[in-house]
């Protein structure tokens, strides 16, 4: 994957997660961070330190990837004191930085047994717990859930946040494809699309303002609708908007009244209710087309399916 440039700040502290489909170029971000690729141009600074020329192992980062890389001939103890050992570091400092880690990812009770005595997110934790050992300055993880199943994914998930939560100070990088992961995890996120990152903010202020069309529909689902914005936005603010013969009001990023504009509204922002004979503003009927667990229907307006929330009475 060729990127094309782009400027990433990442605050100390702070959980970013780089999210986009398969071949948009986050991993090569993540790589290009880490050492393993060499970028043509531009600089890498961890801290007031410029690193882009320096090996992986002179980074002070750490990295965790998908398919876990534990050593299946070591122990549990043995395999999160590697990078420990590779460092040369006292035996006593090692003993306690190992036995810590583990206590954070609540694996110390499993430090004397083998890779294959443990579940995948078990195995998963371990990963996790070799390198928070180390101390790094950041933490790197690559798509580091997508092997597990839903349920261990989903228990992973607050695991990691439950790690960020007890070590406030570490800086994490998270690439995932997974909205769910990003929105659960990140104080912000940026989308990348074929080599360049097309948005990047504050985790909420993305998802509920999506600069662009792409973003919208990527991060979180979205019904995007045509719509007529009636007034001007010199800037980002709050707009009157025609859609489907309703009047409702809309957040803008800023431009002229007209048609063709692009209207996007969350399935959690619109509700299904019983058919009355009179209609509510921004109110319309529509078809039921599909129900899904009996709260998440798919509608049917004017031939377009649209995404909403059932109430009881529907």
């Amino acid at each position: 994957m060729v990127l094309k440039p782009l400027s990433l700040t990442i605050e100390p502290g702070e959980v970013l997660a780089l999210i986009g489909p398969s071949g948009s170029g986050k991993t090569t971000v993540l790589r290009a961070i880490a050492g393993f690729v060499q970028p043509a141009g531009g600089r890498i600074l961890i801290g007031d330190t410029e690193v882009t020329g320096l090996p992986p192992y002179k980074r002070g980062l750490a990295m965790v990837v998908q398919n876990y890389a534990l050593f299946p001939h070591m122990k549990v103890e043995d395999n999160v004191a590697f990078g420990l050992r590779a460092q040369k570091q006292p035996k006593a400092l090692i003993a306690d930085r190992v036995q810590e880690a583990l206590k954070i990812v609540g694996m110390a009770d499993y430090a004397t047994r083998y890779p294959h005595q443990l579940s995948g997110g078990q195995q998963q934790r371990v990963a996790i717990a070799r390198a928070i050992a180390v101390r790094p300055r950041v933490l790197l993880l690559d798509e580091p859930l997508s092997a597990l199943d839903a349920q261990i994914r989903h228990n992973m998930v607050e695991e990691i946040a439950r790690l960020h939560r007890e070590l406030p100070e570490l800086t994490i990088l998270y690439v995932t494809h997974d909205q769910t992961e990003a929105l659960t995890l990140a104080d912000k996120i940026g989308i990348m699309k074929d080599g360049s990152m097309i948005a990047h903010g504050e985790t909420h202020r993305l998802y509920h303002y999506p600069p662009n069309r792409f973003s919208a529909e990527f991060l979180g689902r979205a019904n995007i609708l045509q719509a007529t914005a009636l007034t001007d936005s010199a800037g980002p603010g709050l707009v009157s908007v025609s859609c489907g013969g309703g009047l409702l009001q809309a957040f803008s990023q800023g431009g002229q009244h007209g048609n063709n504009k692009l209207l996007c509204i969350r399935p959690q922002h619109m509700s299904l209710a019983p058919r009355s004979g009179g209609q509510q503003p921004a109110s319309c009927h529509a078809d039921v087309s599909a129900l899904a667990g009996g709260s998440d229907p798919s509608i049917v307006r004017r031939g377009r399916r649209i995404g909403a929330y059932c109430h009881d009475a529907c």
